[in-house]
């Protein structure tokens, strides 16, 4: 199971905006090339977000579904892959005082020949992969509490 952990400089309502634009993922997930339609309900458990991963022509089509969703605190999805399996994806906010979140950012192969491969080399191509990812992420919540930023 790869874990990171990042402080960002926004509050958790802001850091989970993001999260709940499903549209955002493009942004800030690490090789996801497109989102292709988000489901009306995005965030609510059982909705699902439409992407292409990975570089064109390689690229799969499949979806991330919502198994656990509480605002403001985590977001836990079910990554499809497929046909190279699947990922519980769980997302923690932690607020540390008024201004700042602690995000902590597991992901573990459940599904598919991809839980096979689970060694310390997919770990740490996994922890480089979420530590962008929640870099990312830190980049748009800090830069939408920016004065003349145009929310998304």
């Amino acid at each position: 199971m790869a874990t990171v952990t990042r402080t960002i400089s926004a509050p958790a309502e802001q850091v989970y905006a993001i999260l709940a634009d499903g549209w955002t993922y493009s942004d800030w997930v690490v090789g996801t090339a497109h989102i292709r339609d988000v489901d009306a309900s995005w965030p609510a458990v059982g909705s699902k977000l439409h992407h292409k991963i990975g570089p064109w022509p390689l690229s799969l089509k499949d979806a991330s579904t919502v198994i656990a969703a509480d605002p403001d605190r985590s977001l836990t999805l079910r990554a499809g892959l497929w046909p190279l399996g699947e990922a519980t994806i769980r997302i923690q906010l932690a607020p540390v005082d008024g201004e700042n979140t602690r995000v902590t950012m597991h992901e573990d192969f459940h599904a598919g020949p991809l839980q096979w491969v689970t060694n310390k080399i997919n770990d740490v191509v996994l922890h480089f992969r979420n530590t962008e990812a929640l870099r990312r992420l830190a980049e748009l919540a800090e830069n939408s509490r920016r004065p003349g930023s145009v929310p998304r």
